[in-house]
């Protein structure tokens, strides 16, 4: 069962190959940053670029005390790395955490891959590992909504775990893991088939909203698809134009990642794992959370009056504590 939670000095970090962003935007809706961030681009080895909204820690560093983990942040479909800069990225800068906002291949303003869909789970694990291998001197913690959250269940079920590792290069080690409003394991097949026997009439909103992407054009669609009830038309208005123009192709092809679901089980267990949802959210339900709970074998963490897009709704402040509060008793 969830846990429900009622509303009530770093090395130095070498960021190479980096670019700032100097040529027009690829969405026709940019997001403005803001103060203390900056967007740059890391050069994968496919030879695309991948967006990075940078936000350093506002705090000054204590040599003599232990370092705090860089967070990486990793959204998950119709999102980029803009939906982290708005509200989080700031709070958790001013609470001592590098933060890195990463926008996956094919979405925000990173350089699209030929084909039709930006890439599968190993394709897009392998974006965020190389990123973190190549620039980060420290192991981060991966922080996950959505389907983002299943391709670090993936990340983490093919991190090194023998100092000999065939992955050794490849998913570099991590202090934690946060799956935020995560699709759980076995994918979203069984969160479509519950809603199609329980709530027909939610299930049909759900395909309609996302399938056929009608919340770009609906704004009370858009509004129970991803936000609280409560959150004030110009804000849901303004998400939603930024959403039409973060996803210039679909991240999956949704029947070749279900056919390749569950995720393995994790082999490195000193990774630590938070697994948080919210009670209003429309596509996760409470089934799909406490899957994610039992299979890393930890308590999910489920807020009550927060909507799936837990990072943006009127009361981000709730979900981000939490994780403040997480981060804080990692062992050291």
């Amino acid at each position: 069962m969830a846990i429900v939670l009622s509303i009530q000095h770093t090395p130095k970090m070498t960021l190479n190959p980096f670019s700032v962003l100097n040529k027009p935007p690829k969405t026709r809706v940019p997001y403005e940053l803001k103060q203390g961030q900056s967007r740059i681009f890391h050069q994968l080895p496919s030879g695309l670029n991948m967006e990075v909204i940078i936000q350093k820690s506002v705090k000054e560093k204590d040599p003599d005390s232990k370092n705090d983990p860089p967070l990486v942040f990793v959204h998950g479909s119709y999102h980029s790395a803009w939906c982290w800069a708005e509200h989080w990225l700031p709070f958790f800068s001013n609470s001592g955490f590098d933060c890195f906002a990463l926008s996956l291949v094919g979405q925000g303003e990173s350089d699209a891959p030929s084909g039709t869909v930006a890439g599968t789970l190993q394709t897009h694990a392998g974006d965020v590992a190389d990123f973190i291998e190549r620039n980060l001197s420290l192991p981060p913690v991966l922080l996950g909504h959505s389907f983002g959250g299943l391709i670090i269940q993936y990340y983490i079920a093919n991190m090194r775990h023998k100092p000999h590792s065939e992955m050794q290069n490849l998913y570099p080690k991590l202090k934690g893991a946060a799956l935020i409003c995560s699709v759980p394991p076995s994918g979203n097949s069984g969160l479509v088939w519950r809603y199609l026997f329980s709530k027909p009439i939610a299930a049909f909103k759900v395909t309609r909203s996302l399938a056929a992407k009608a919340f770009q054009t609906s704004l009370p669609l858009c509004r129970e698809t991803f936000f609280s009830a409560t959150m004030e038309d110009n804000l849901v208005l303004r998400y939603q134009e930024l959403m039409k123009e973060s996803s210039r192709m679909p991240l999956f092809d949704l029947r070749k990642l279900n056919a390749s679901l569950p995720v393995p089980k994790m082999t490195d267990y000193s990774t630590e794992i938070l697994v948080l949802g919210a009670k209003d959210d429309f596509i996760v339900d409470a089934e799909g959370l406490d899957e994610t709970g039992r299979f890393y074998d930890v308590p999910p963490i489920c807020i009550e009056g927060v909507a799936h897009d837990m990072m943006l709704d009127c009361s981000w402040e709730e979900g981000a504590n939490v994780i403040l509060s997480w981060l804080n008793g990692l062992s050291r």
